[in-house]
């Protein structure tokens, strides 16, 4: 097997760890949403956001569940050729965390801001490697 045959890899293993991230995540806050709304609440208390924290705990649940289905489809999709469910799922994840960091922010909560700032490198670097996949293959 020539290895450049496995161009797509990178692609997949950023999908796939997309979709972990987010659909544990999202699944946790729907099993288990009056635990996150009871930590949420008392989080945002001092916030401007504390009057939002319900509609946001819905929103940031929808977000985390999109971009882990739409990651999990791009890792299925990916080998055959189509791109755009791994690239809408990584979209997703980098608004997801766009979304987390700026609640932190809103929340004072700098250190819990700066602890996202990996996972929201990874989802841009994801975001990189699936837009050039097309180059390192033949994509039609």
């Amino acid at each position: 097997m020539d290895i450049r045959e496995l161009y797509f890899l990178p692609s997949m293993f950023c999908t796939l760890w997309l979709a972990i991230l987010f659909l544990q995540s999202g699944i946790d806050k729907v099993l288990n949403r009056a635990g996150n709304l009871s930590y949420l609440v008392e989080h945002f208390g001092r916030s401007t956001l504390k009057n939002w924290v319900p509609q946001l705990l819905t929103l940031l649940t929808v977000l985390e569940l999109f971009s882990g289905i739409f990651s999990a489809l791009g890792a299925v999709f990916i080998p055959l050729g189509d791109l755009r469910p791994a690239l809408f799922g990584s979209i997703l994840s980098m608004t997801t965390f766009l979304a987390l960091f700026f609640g932190q922010r809103m929340a004072q909560d700098y250190v819990g801001a700066a602890n996202l700032v990996p996972y929201g490198l990874f989802a841009l670097a994801s975001f990189l490697v699936i837009y050039l996949t097309p180059a390192l293959g033949k994509y039609s």
